[in-house]
């Protein structure tokens, strides 16, 4: 399944069904008194998420959503049925708003969040209410409330607990098929991997923790350059940050690149994005040459960052203990929340 995670619908609540003009059949009483009942309530357009949800994708084929309207009041001062809500499942993590104006309505994080978006229109009153001693058989009864329509951008922000970034080919799509159950398209060429992936990370006799790949980020993403603004999103929410860095594609004259390269787009995006904990990976340590390279980097990258880590995605080393130490800090920063 494609994976979406925006999307543009129109929603609009039921309207409220009509008051009765109504009157009973009674002696001695004009018309036979009123007895017209109210107009059932409108139904409420209300958002839930849904743990079996994971993408916006079926949104690309029903857009427009409206709630039951609300049932016609009627004689002997029988209320009109209210329209039934209308929920609309979405997955968690999914930010609602408005699509012209971009004022966020709700952030949907907890499993089986509720919103309601637009309330159903009221039920009209039935003769009944204008009853008075001056008009004792009112022909007056009101109309239903029309419902609410609103133009609704939804947003899915992926919930991981440990975001995997890195330029493209670093390694990450094969990083996480190594770390946890995630099999996401693997290939040896840029922008293989053009949708996030999740997994789940197991670690031994430890709290399991889900670990995402975010793709798209290269020099200028934060402007949008290569999705970037679409994948930057993601990153938001993860706990955990980690950088991934392929050693075999260092520049010699600038070896810390990569890692100011990212870095820099993260700020640019987000200031609080810099801020969160970070790990720093150098992959391909089985390339020839590698750890030479490693050493060059690692002295460059201390000053910046002591969290430094030296694995190979593809052959396994080094990872065992970096799951450990990812374990560590994503209860660290759960705990802090």
């Amino acid at each position: 399944m494609e994976f979406v995670d925006e999307a543009l619908i129109t929603v609009r609540s039921g309207d409220g069904g009509d008051g009765c003009r109504s009157f009973r059949r009674e002696k001695y009483v004009p018309k036979g008194g009123p007895d017209g009942g109210d107009g059932g309530k409108g139904g409420d357009i209300v958002f839930q998420t849904t743990p079996r949800m994971h993408t916006l994708y079926s949104f690309r084929f029903k857009r427009h959503f409206k709630a039951q309207r609300g049932a016609n009041g009627r004689g002997k001062n029988q209320t009109g049925k209210s329209g039934k809500d209308l929920i609309i499942f979405v997955p968690q993590g999914t930010t609602i708003k408005d699509a012209k104006t971009g004022r966020i309505f709700k952030d949907l994080r907890g499993v089986r969040d509720s919103f309601v978006a637009v309330r159903g229109g009221r039920g009209g009153r039935g003769n009944q209410h204008f009853a008075s001693s001056r008009n004792r058989a009112p022909e007056y009864a009101e109309k239903g409330e029309a419902g609410q329509t609103l133009f609704l951008k939804l947003e899915l922000k992926l919930l991981a607990d440990a975001g995997i970034i890195g330029l493209p080919n670093a390694g990450k799509s094969t990083l996480i098929s190594k770390l946890s159950s995630a099999r996401p398209r693997i290939a040896d060429y840029p922008f293989t991997t053009l949708t996030p992936s999740l997994g789940v990370v197991t670690p031994e006799q430890r709290d399991p923790f889900v670990i995402a790949d975010i793709p798209g980020l290269i020099e200028g993403a934060h402007k949008g350059v290569g999705l970037g603004t679409r994948f930057l999103k993601h990153v938001e929410r993860s706990r955990v940050l980690i950088h991934l860095i392929d050693l075999s594609a260092l520049p010699s004259d600038h070896p810390l690149k990569p890692y100011y390269t990212i870095n820099r787009e993260l700020r640019l995006f987000s200031p609080e994005l810099a801020q969160k904990p970070q790990v720093i990976v150098l992959n391909k340590i089985d390339k020839p040459e590698a750890r030479a390279v490693a050493d060059k980097a690692r002295e460059g990258l201390k000053p910046l960052n002591q969290d430094i880590w030296l694995i190979s995605a593809l052959t396994g080393e080094g990872l065992k203990p970096l799951i450990d130490h990812l374990a560590d800090l994503v209860e660290d920063a759960r705990n802090k929340k």
